[in-house]
């Protein structure tokens, strides 16, 4: 399997999790439905989810900070660059900056006392 049929194939992958979990039916790969997408487009869009950028990574070894690079210069302004990430036979992972995590955090029911 080539790189890029490894890289679709995870971006399926991910979007199958994001239908999965509940954020709609209408989740689907860019490229899927834009052939080559313009540079800037996530790899997967949810749009119960809008404010999220979704680069998705399918690979053994991952850079995970050249990986976060891509999503930030990626994002649209207002959007919040995430990498979700797997391994062969591994669960998926997803990375965020710290700064977007504490205000996915602040928005939330999870923090008590607010």
């Amino acid at each position: 399997m080539n790189s890029r049929d490894k890289g679709a194939r995870g971006e399926r992958m991910w979007r199958d999790q994001l239908r999965e979990a509940g954020f709609g039916e209408d989740t689907y790969r860019t490229a899927q439905h834009v052939g080559n997408c313009p540079d800037g487009s996530p790899d997967v869009m949810c749009p119960s989810l809008p404010s999220l950028h979704h680069e998705v990574k399918f690979v053994e070894r991952l850079n995970v900070q050249d990986a976060m690079n891509q999503a930030v210069s990626d994002a649209k302004p207002g959007q919040i660059p995430v990498v979700a990430h797997k391994r062969k036979n591994c669960e998926w992972q997803v990375t965020v900056r710290a700064k977007d995590w504490f205000k996915i955090l602040r928005e939330s029911n999870l923090v008590c006392g607010q």
